[in-house]
């Protein structure tokens, strides 16, 4: 019973891993969440972010590939179900897209509240924030 248990479950994350990959191997911008994702994490760790601002850092990316990734689904789901060319199939995958530029842009905010400081202090470059009255 157990056993089966663990078997399922490792079949689900397998599954889940494999439509990971795919979302990767066939959606160009999930390449540049890859590669955002990378910088973020080496830039959170050369700035010495504390690990409140690592769990914002952490779900923005984790929204961010979630909507991607259910774009990529609902895009299949579309195809699948209207081959030729249908508005309304249309409308599906602009709102899905709509999605992923929403958790983009959040994250882009989220990076610039979280990272933005330290940063500029990293860079001797306070001035900048104190411009915005951004320092306190």
């Amino acid at each position: 019973m157990m056993g089966e248990f663990l078997r399922s479950r490792l079949y689900s994350f397998r599954y889940a891993f494999a439509g990971w990959w795919y979302v990767i191997r066939t959606q160009r911008n999930a390449w540049i969440h890859a590669i955002i994702s990378t910088l973020v994490i080496g830039m959170g760790f050369w700035l010495r972010i504390a690990p409140l601002e690592w769990a914002m850092i952490v779900l923005t990316m984790a929204l961010v590939w979630s909507a991607e990734v259910m774009n990529t689904a609902l895009e299949a789901v579309v195809d699948l179900a209207s081959p030729q060319h249908h508005p309304l199939a249309k409308v599906g995958k602009d709102v899905g897209a709509a999605a992923v530029l929403i958790a983009a842009a959040a994250s882009i905010l989220v990076g610039i509240l979280v990272l933005g400081p330290r940063l500029l202090a990293r860079l001797n470059w306070h001035w900048l924030w104190a411009l915005f009255g951004l320092l306190e």
